[in-house]
């Protein structure tokens, strides 16, 4: 195929994966596709180690990175806080909540070995999403070889870009409304990545039918991929019809064969319906679309204390998690019933676990068809 972006990142077809699972970029990026490792869950040292393991298979195949900068965080206005501060800054009673959903759910302590350091321990090391963490991260992406710097949150910091353009790569950018996608044009970005509110993750709140020609009108000559509810074939037409040039798909991936996906949320995500997933801030304090479970259903309680802004959010949380994902095996457990993770709403049409190289094969054949079909009824 033949458009802007396989082009601008020298690849065969115009499918991005963002994916956190190493395996998937290297399937999709040999496919002919692009990988785009989703970093912000990494420390440096494995981030090193799976930047390698990437390029060591793609053999020298362009691949992509995703960092989360958002453009408005708790303490972003300071330059970031640090774990020190956050322990005067999460309430006790989220802490209590937090306890007493774990407590409820009869979900179990980590095992001794396995309990991680106290997430309140006073720390001088960044704290999650925010640019102090990022940037450590970017320095190591720059060090290895991906043409293609994202960032998903908001308008990549301006000494971000200048970072990314000096090592000769190119940045891109998730914009949810037209008006944030000239906001990172204006920036410097080259890629506007158009993300539907049907997509997982953190996302606004307008359908792709309607953003993605809003964001392509605004941002012209810019390429744009479409984002959000695009799973197959069909999809991907519909998409470039609205005048991108590519997709950008994340949730497709987490079924796969090489996804890294917990199994138990596997098993959820292959049974559930587009209507089983809801926009929570439950995970990250920002809005990120997941699968409905007994988690958000506690979070999304008015009765209940509201979700913290990010960075403290996640830092209240991330330890729970930890423990619910650590018990969620036990069938019928209260750890089961918590478990979710991030998805969009083509997770109604995720009911079967491919090979990642399938599901782009798969794709690129349904979008001949479709256009294919298209050109039948112009004939007269």
């Amino acid at each position: 195929m033949k458009t802007a972006i396989t082009e601008l990142l020298h690849i065969d077809v115009p499918i991005l994966a963002f994916t956190h699972c190493r395996d998937v970029v290297a399937a999709v990026t040999k496919a002919g596709g692009m990988g785009v490792l989703g970093a912000v869950a990494h420390s440096p040292e494995q981030l090193e180690i799976d930047l390698a393991w990437i390029e060591d298979q793609v053999g020298g195949r362009p691949y992509g990175i995703d960092l989360i900068v958002p453009a408005k965080y708790a303490g972003s206005d300071s330059g970031g806080y640090t774990m020190a501060d956050i322990s005067s800054l999460i309430p006790e009673e989220h802490i209590a909540f937090v306890n007493e959903i774990l407590r409820r759910y009869d979900v179990p302590a980590l095992p001794a070995d396995e309990s991680p350091r106290d997430q309140f321990d006073g720390s001088e090391m960044a704290v999650p999403f925010s640019e102090r963490q990022a940037d450590s991260l970017l320095e190591i992406a720059l060090e290895h070889g991906p043409s293609l710097v994202v960032n998903a949150l908001g308008p990549p910091p301006a000494h971000m870009i200048k970072r990314v353009k000096q090592e000769g790569r190119l940045i891109g950018a998730l914009a949810g409304k037209a008006q944030h996608a000239e906001r990172h044009v204006n920036a410097g970005v080259d890629v506007v990545i158009a993300q539907g509110a049907e997509a997982g993750g953190h996302t606004g709140e307008v359908g792709s039918m309607v953003l993605i020609p809003e964001i392509v009108d605004a941002v012209a000559p810019v390429p744009v991929l479409g984002a959000g509810g695009i799973g197959c074939g069909r999809q991907m037409a519909a998409a470039m019809a609205l005048g991108a040039q590519g997709v950008w798909c994340g949730s497709v991936w987490l079924t796969t064969e090489e996804a890294e996906t917990h199994p138990v949320v596997k098993r959820k995500f292959l049974a559930a319906t587009s209507s089983d997933t809801v926009r929570s801030r439950s995970r990250t304090g920002k809005p990120a679309r997941q699968l409905r479970t007994a988690w958000t259903d506690e979070w999304d309680d008015p009765t209940t204390p509201m979700p913290l802004g990010m960075p403290l959010q996640p830092i209240l949380v991330n330890d729970a998690l930890t423990r619910i994902d650590r018990a969620a095996h036990r069938a019928d457990s209260g750890a089961e019933q918590l478990a979710n993770y991030f998805v969009g709403q083509i997770v109604g049409s995720m009911n079967t676990t491919k090979m990642a190289s399938q599901v782009v094969f798969d794709m690129i054949d349904e979008f001949i068809e479709a256009v294919q079909l298209l050109g039948h009824q112009l004939e007269s």
